[in-house]
């Protein structure tokens, strides 16, 4: 009897201990299986803490079939992840925002369509495109925000300045980012940070404190009079080259004014303030602060030859060659709607030759080009 018991406990035991091997093998079949798909997830680009989380809701299937994707990534990353919009997030373009997946899963509740929430996301920054999200919905966005260059933070200005101009998205956009919808010199942006591209203008100023950095004397043979004039130093570089240039042409072109600091400019406020008025002040002269020879990179250009700058020959040949190397007619009559003042044919500014070239081709402004290509750069 005890030699049965034994052979029976013997064959138990073997029994259990198949079940648990079977099990074992299930289970690291199955570890196994799902560690292969994270690492094929990984593999396609998305991050470990996503490719857990796909796993772990049995997703892998829906998102190979997807493939590498940014939005879906942020949005397995995220605690605001909704199986329902999956799709969508597929469809909506990825952008690097705090709150993209919680704006997303909003604006699709209010309606939006996946196109229209890649549009309001690509126009503004994580904190605007949460002010936007809390809005009514908003019916023809695509109006404005078609417009490469629009601000989602401005559309009630768009809005309101169209009614008031009635011009076409494009125009309307362009005016208000160039402040056309505030009075000159009212609520007026500070610039705090300074690079050699920055938009002095009378809707842009610089403080009292600010003065450049790289400044360099122009040789006095570039220069008209005894008086000494800076700029920046690519910028006196870029002027002697033009001047070489316009030489071999038998055109001499000399500094007339360059780098004015903020108290240069109040002198030259008040000189002309008593000599023609408020209204030529208005139209000519830029408020301390808000005109250009205060970054360094603005001249005001005279002939050797004769004093009427716009009668000479060297006015002529800049007009053509200037952009060559990186020089724009900073106020061109054409454009004085646009850059708020009179037509200055004398007063330059240096972009460099890649921008010149474009502004030149393109008969824009320095203003336009600023709001259409840097300003979200910069």
């Amino acid at each position: 009897m005890a030699q049965k018991r034994k052979l029976r406990m013997k064959k138990s035991t073997r029994v259990l201990t198949t079940i648990i091997v079977v099990i074992l093998v299930v289970l690291l079949g199955g570890f196994l299986f799902l560690q292969d798909k994270k690492i094929k997830l990984q593999k396609i680009g998305y991050s470990k803490e996503a490719s857990n989380k796909i796993v772990s809701l049995m997703m892998w299937s829906k998102v190979f079939d997807v493939g590498a994707n940014k939005t879906l990534n942020a949005a397995f990353e995220s605690s605001s992840y909704q199986d329902k919009n999956f799709d969508h997030y597929a469809k909506i373009k990825y952008q690097d925002q705090k709150d993209l997946i919680k704006n997303i899963n909003i604006l699709i509740k209010k309606g939006y369509k996946d196109s229209a929430i890649s549009l309001i996301l690509s126009r503004g920054k994580n904190e605007d495109v949460t002010a936007f999200a809390k809005r009514e919905k908003v019916k023809y966005l695509e109006e404005f925000f078609s417009v490469k260059y629009s601000h989602l933070a401005y559309y009630d200005r768009y809005l309101a300045y169209q009614d008031l101009e009635n011009n076409d998205a494009e125009t309307t956009v362009l005016y208000v980012n160039l402040d056309f919808d505030k009075e000159d010199y009212k609520d007026v942006l500070e610039i705090s940070k300074f690079n050699k591209y920055t938009l002095v203008n009378k809707h842009r100023m610089l403080t009292n404190k600010y003065i450049p950095s790289n400044l360099k004397k122009f040789p006095q043979d570039e220069v008209k009079g005894s008086e000494e004039f800076t700029a920046n130093a690519e910028v006196v570089t870029a002027f002697h080259e033009m001047r070489e240039a316009a030489l071999k042409d038998g055109k001499d072109i000399l500094v007339n004014s360059a780098y004015r600091s903020y108290e240069d400019q109040e002198e030259v406020v008040n000189t002309y303030l008593e000599a023609y008025g408020q209204s030529y002040v208005d139209n000519y002269v830029a408020k301390a602060g808000f005109s250009e020879h205060q970054t360094g990179m603005g001249l005001d250009i005279a002939s050797a030859d004769t004093s009427v700058f716009l009668e000479s020959d060297e006015y002529g040949w800049l007009m053509e060659n200037a952009y060559k190397y990186g020089f724009i007619l900073r106020y061109p009559k054409s454009k004085e709607e646009i850059t708020g003042y009179k037509c200055e044919p004398w007063h330059y500014r240096y972009v460099g030759k890649k921008i010149a070239e474009y502004i030149k081709k393109n008969n824009i402004t320095y203003d336009e080009y600023y709001v259409m290509f840097l300003e979200e750069e910069l």
